[in-house]
C-alpha cells in the first residue's frame, strides 16, 4: 500500500478582464473560486511550481494582475507570542473573583 503524501500548495488570486476566460485557468491548478462581481479567480496549485505558473500567467493576454498568497511567509505558531504578554497581579484576581462568583 502507498503512504499517502501531502503536497504543500499555495493560493493565487488571478484579476481576469473577462470571465469567460477563467476556464483556461483550469490547468495551471485547481479553481476553488470565481468572484463575479470583482473578475477574480482563486487558484490552488502545487508550492514548488508558482514561480513558473505566476510567470505564464502574467503573459496571457487576459491576466490584469496575480497576486500569491502570502500565508506561508506569516507565522502560524501563536504560543509563542502570546507567552509574551503576562497577565498583572491586579488582572489575576479579576479574572479570580469573577470564577468564584459563578
Amino acid at each position: 500500500m502507498a503512504d499517502f503524501e501531502m503536497k504543500k500548495r499555495q493560493s493565487v488570486s488571478v484579476f481576469i478582464s473577462h470571465l469567460r476566460q477563467s476556464k483556461q485557468l483550469r490547468r495551471f491548478g485547481d479553481i476553488i473560486y470565481v468572484s463575479r462581481r470583482m473578475k477574480y479567480v482563486v487558484i490552488y496549485m502545487d508550492q514548488d511550481q508558482v514561480t513558473s505558473n505566476v510567470q505564464r500567467l502574467k503573459q496571457l493576454g487576459f491576466v490584469k494582475k496575480v497576486v500569491v498568497s502570502p500565508r506561508n511567509q506569516i507565522n502560524m505558531n501563536f504560543d509563542e507570542t502570546l507567552s509574551k504578554y503576562r497577565l498583572t497581579e491586579e488582572d489575576q484576581e479579576k479574572i479570580k473573583d469573577q470564577s468564584e462568583e459563578k
